[in-house]
């Protein structure tokens, strides 16, 4: 059974980066799309990218400064977060898709990992 463990959030001061991982186990994440989504505090969680399977397709909404990659021999999704702001502030949670298209809504995607907690605070 397909599990994800996302790592690398932390604290970071405003203008920093940050590169978050999303690690697969149990199964291969090579025919899924992969997600990443925010949840600000008492907010809704929101998407914030996506690629597809083969890495054709990425998307990332304007209001992020990221870049998504993948690399299936790794199992393993990045997420890097540049020049943050304090709104970026939540907790970011990748998802495997229901197939192999990139897309951005929560409803496309079934497996999700715990969460790693972003702060960006001076």
């Amino acid at each position: 059974q397909l599990q994800l463990v996302e790592s690398g959030g932390g604290l970071v001061q405003p203008g920093g980066s940050l590169r978050l991982s999303c690690a697969a186990s149990g199964a291969t994440l090579d025919d899924y799309a992969v997600g990443w989504f925010r949840q600000a505090p008492g907010k809704e969680r929101v998407g914030v990218s996506c690629i597809s399977a083969t890495s054709e397709y990425k998307y990332t909404v304007p209001f992020v400064e990221g870049t998504i990659t993948r690399d299936n021999a790794k199992r393993t999704v990045f997420l890097q977060l540049n020049s943050l702001k304090s709104e970026d502030t939540g907790v970011y949670y990748c998802a495997a898709g229901l197939s192999s298209l990139c897309r951005i809504g929560l409803s496309d995607y079934s497996t999700w990992g715990p969460g790693t907690q972003v702060t960006v605070s001076s």
